[in-house]
């Protein structure tokens, strides 16, 4: 070979290697964007959004599926459990407990395969809580971790509070110290907010937030609900019990006004709080009770329910100080409110899914109803939102999947064997589905298009 073919060779021999490198990086960066996590209760914005805002890139979720039709693995998960599973590195958590709660467990899955691998029980007590009448709707392990690299927050309410080492499911610290006479169980979930791990205790007896130290699980700040709730001489066993004072949804930490907001929704009242020092900024009060959708929050304005009784929404402006009822609320929509399943905008418009089967359409400017339309049964679980679609989960283990808009376009309905309370999670293309019984990785081989 002559130096000049020498020079060639080298040349094209640094061109393909040039290009195999590119080209590794590409699939390499694909795997990366294909993959996301889902790391507390709603995914990765709390609002049900698998994508940012404006993000548009086409994810791949399956649109039809049942129990013979794309499910890439079903795994049993023992015991009950209403928990989100929360993915991270591969791996999927859900908690789970004994049916009358002596046992709390820790359960982790491999993503790729099903396989259980960490399965701990973290708590026992002889003497737990009894759940009452609320046993048809709620257990002992509702509430949603937060998983962070390497660790997992965990939370069942009064009994147990933890952090878990991801490698190997082992207890970093615990708290089971927390009091709160949940009587209806335990429901709101964790939230991670920079050092911070913020719980909501909603109870007939208390009702405060508190924040832990991520690191050593020791108390940065405790705030107590500040709404009067006057009911002390209200007649019937629901007042004498607790219940006026009792709610169960999640906080939802935004910026608002360029600062950090955490917007917690209780019985009597809703709030703004500094997340950072658990402040209370502000306060809206209404008269309801047991409120469980996580609010959501658009351009200024937090959209909050208020509970079980009139089950209302309500718009409130997010910039004011100390009690707003009077001047903070923009609108209010009674008819066929969601009472469990947290709502979810998208482009100007809120779905609400009701207990009663009804899924409502709303313009977030206005309140104004679009469309309300009777579609399946109940509805607990949360929606999610991805690739121009909306997903929602019935009590019947129904999924139906319409096309967001002004008008109802419903797109698919898919059946499972079992009821859905625990809100869906995503990971890659793929859905990840639990039922009272089981978990199951939900994805199809190619976009399947409406």
């Amino acid at each position: 070979m002559n130096h000049v073919s020498c020079l060639f060779h080298s040349y094209y021999k640094s061109v393909a290697r040039f290009f195999g490198l590119l080209v590794l990086c590409l699939i390499v960066q694909n795997g990366l964007d294909a993959r996301a996590d889902w790391l507390e209760f709603r995914g990765p914005f709390g609002d049900g959004h698998v994508l940012a805002p404006g993000d548009d890139k086409a994810i791949g979720l399956p649109l039809h599926w049942s129990e013979t039709n794309h499910i890439k693995w079903k795994t049993p998960i023992p015991f009950h459990g209403q928990s989100t599973p929360v993915i991270r590195d591969g791996k999927v958590w859900v908690t789970t407990a004994t049916e009358e709660g002596t046992d709390l467990y820790v359960i982790c899955v491999d993503e790729t395969s099903g396989k259980m691998l960490i399965n701990e029980k973290v708590f026992h007590t002889d003497k737990p809580e009894p759940l009452g009448n609320g046993k048809g709707m709620n257990c002992y392990a509702t509430p949603t971790p937060v998983l962070e690299k390497g660790r997992i927050y965990v939370h069942f309410g009064s009994a147990f509070t933890g952090c878990l080492d991801t490698s190997s499911g082992k207890t970093l610290w615990q708290r089971t110290d927390l009091r709160c006479r949940h009587y209806r169980g335990p429901s709101s979930s964790v939230v991670a907010f920079e050092n911070l791990v913020i719980l909501t205790f909603d109870g007939a007896d208390l009702q405060y937030l508190v924040a832990l130290d991520k690191n050593t699980g020791e108390t940065v700040w405790n705030t107590k609900r500040s709404v009067a709730f006057n009911d002390e001489n209200a007649p019937g066993e629901m007042a004498r019990e607790g219940d006026l004072r009792k709610a169960h949804s999640t906080p939802l930490i935004v910026t608002a006004n360029g600062k950090p907001l955490l917007l917690s929704a209780g019985a009597k009242a809703a709030y703004g709080y500094d997340p950072r020092t658990g402040k209370e900024l502000w306060m809206v009060r209404y008269p309801d009770f047991s409120t469980a959708p996580r609010p959501v929050f658009d351009q200024g304005i937090a959209y909050f329910f208020t509970g079980m009784g009139k089950s209302e929404m309500l718009a409130v402006k997010t910039d004011g100080q100390g009690d707003i009822t009077d001047t903070g609320i923009v609108w209010r929509a009674k008819n066929h409110m969601g009472k469990y399943s947290s709502p979810i905008l998208v482009d100007g418009l809120i779905y609400t899914a009701a207990d009663e089967a009804f899924l409502t359409c709303l313009e977030a400017a206005t309140g104004k109803v679009v469309w309300s339309e009777r579609i399946g049964g109940k509805f607990a679980a949360s929606p999610i939102y991805a690739d121009g679609r909306i997903y929602f989960f019935d009590r019947a283990g129904l999924a139906t999947v319409i096309k967001p808009g002004r008008e109802l376009k419903i797109l698919a309905t898919n059946k499972l064997d079992d009821e859905f309370m625990a809100s869906p999670a995503v990971s890659g293309k793929a859905l990840y589905l639990r039922t009272m019984t089981h978990l199951y990785r939900v994805e199809s081989a190619a976009r399947e298009t409406e």
